[in-house]
């Protein structure tokens, strides 16, 4: 293959045609700004093509392998807020003032990738192939998925514009053990949708899109890029944590568009207002159990929805373990009319003649209901049935320690296993409280702030439930102010910067014989303003002034 006649769009071979034989593409059309420019080349091995999809903290572009000799796409780091790039160029300049914010955003942008990278063989991942660092940035290498479309467009594409729970079902299983495993490696996704979930040739679901939280949240510094009606209610609020249920209630509302055919209603609006119910045509062919796990994954505070991967499968496949555990607060069907409209790709009134079903909220009126439609009565009778056996079940077991794992012999505490927190975001821990109690202390470290340094009891040790788990949260790199060294002479200057936790480089600069040699001329850091602590201080220093010898 020539690698001149590479198409910029396809990475296909041209043959010197004009435009792309296979996509139409005109080579001579330039990349826009801030966008690295056509067929640069990153890592020395990647030819950088057209722009994929970009959003606040990066863009995709096609490329191609020159090792390999095939496509690939590559995700550069790239928040517009924070950094402009020339045209033509290839390097980053950060935007004065925003040099730690970009450089702790960068950080994550690692992080997430090098955890995927290490994550090879799960069905529901894109493999990552490279990471590069270099133009002031870092990249991330993926496999290319050909004839790979969206889970949006699939969708808009079929017949009906919606699939049976069985279609459904072996499509979406797959993703949820996936799913388990970036939680287990502290990667909440927050960004969870039909247009980040991938369909590929073989009709499998992947999981795309990745981003840093502070793409996924509001009023960070950095373009939101939040999937109305896909995103919880967390993530509108920058101070409200996001765990594993976040990706839940994500997760849930794709599969409620794909069993439903219509876009859920925004959690913003259900919150004032749950209209959000199931047509009655698709409450009669969806099994009550898999409308159970739907009612609990979309319930809007946090507090009350599914808090793991597993409970959700679980109550998903009807598991025995998943009737079990589930909340003793009945949802009692109530007979509801309400307008009649038509089937639409957006959150729209439901049609008329379903039912309601609500999850028990106690007094509260903010904890609002999850509404589900008409059933026929073999579904209700299925439904009465499955919560009889909701309600019976605490009892007929309670105290069997010889069929319950969590007791051992006649002692009658519950037992239950520590996980692994180490690395996330401590944020993690919330949905844990209701097993451990926690023990937190923070302490300054090169870890990014809130994650979990050290835990006091190892991960797969069984201890009662209620123990208490002492947790070293991360502060964060330590700040620490710059402070006035111009006129000093270098030594005392050093000592100085030392002793409040900077590092110091020498930079000779040339004296015309009018300053005081081996007096600092200027720093690169400007007084009063904080950095991380083990900065380095570029000290510009006078030299000797040069001396001329006259000739007779």
């Amino acid at each position: 293959m020539v690698l001149e006649n590479l198409c910029m769009n396809c990475m296909k071979d041209v043959g010197g045609e004009s435009p792309c034989p296979h996509c139409g593409f005109k080579n001579e059309t330039p990349q826009l700004t801030p966008f690295l420019p056509h067929r640069s080349i990153v890592g020395d091995r990647y030819i950088i093509g057209n722009v994929a999809e970009a959003n606040g903290d990066g863009v995709t572009y096609r490329a191609f392998d020159i090792e390999r000799k095939v496509v690939v796409d590559v995700r550069e780091f790239l928040p517009d807020t924070l950094v402009t790039r020339v045209t033509d160029k290839t390097e980053l300049s950060v935007n004065p003032g925003a040099e730690h914010f970009y450089s702790s955003c960068l950080n994550n942008f690692l992080d997430i990738w090098r955890k995927l990278a290490r994550m090879r063989g799960l069905s529901a991942l894109i493999l990552v192939i490279d990471i590069v660092e270099e133009n002031n940035t870092a990249y991330a290498v993926c496999e290319h998925l050909e004839d790979a479309i969206t889970l949006r467009d699939y969708l808009l594409e079929s017949k009906t514009g919606y699939l049976s729970w069985e279609e459904a079902r072996i499509m979406f299983m797959p993703v949820l053990s996936t799913l388990s495993t970036l939680h287990s490696a502290g990667i909440i996704h927050r960004g969870i949708s039909p247009n980040t979930l991938i369909v590929g040739a073989d009709h499998k679901l992947r999981i795309s899109g990745f981003s840093i939280p502070e793409c996924r949240n509001l009023n960070t510094g950095i373009v939101a890029e939040i999937f109305a009606g896909y995103a919880p209610i967390e993530q509108f609020d920058i101070k409200a944590p996001s765990g594993p249920w976040t990706d839940i209630y994500a997760f849930a509302a794709v599969l409620y568009r794909a069993l439903i055919g219509s876009t859920p209603i925004e959690s913003t609006v259900r919150a004032n207002n749950d209209r959000m119910m199931i047509p009655a045509k698709f409450a009669e062919q969806i099994p009550a159990y898999v409308i159970n796990a739907l009612i609990n994954a979309l319930q809007i505070l946090p507090e009350d929805r599914t808090k793991t991967v597993e409970q959700f499968r679980a109550e998903l496949s009807a598991s025995p373990v998943a009737t079990a555990n589930a909340p003793t607060s009945i949802p009692q069907p109530v007979r509801k009319t309400a307008p009649t409209t038509s089937r639409t790709d957006s959150a729209t009134a439901p049609p008329a003649k379903r039912q309601t079903i609500r999850k028990s909220s106690g007094d509260d009126p903010k904890k609002t209901a999850f509404k589900v439609g008409g059933v026929t009565a073999g579904i209700l009778l299925l439904i009465f049935t499955i919560l009889c056996f909701t309600v019976l079940k605490p009892y007929i077991t309670f105290g069997n320690s010889s069929d319950n794992g969590s007791k051992t012999g006649n002692d009658e505490t519950e037992m239950v296993v520590v996980a692994n927190w180490v690395g996330s975001d401590s944020s993690i821990l919330t949905p844990h409280k209701t097993n451990f109690t926690f023990n937190i202390t923070e302490e300054y470290s090169d870890k990014k702030k809130g994650e979990i340094i050290s835990q006091s009891i190892s991960d797969g040790t069984e201890v009662p439930k209620g123990s208490t788990i002492d947790i070293v949260v991360s502060k964060g790199v330590e700040q620490i102010t710059m402070i006035a060294v111009v006129g000093e002479t270098y030594e005392a200057a050093e000592a100085k910067l030392t002793e409040a936790g900077f590092k110091c480089q020498k930079i000779d600069k040339a004296n015309s014989g009018s300053e005081v040699s081996g007096t600092v001329a200027s720093a690169n850091l400007e007084v009063g303003n904080l950095y991380d602590k083990g900065t380095t201080v570029k000290l510009q220093v006078w030299t000797e002034p040069e001396t001329t010898t006259a000739v007779p």
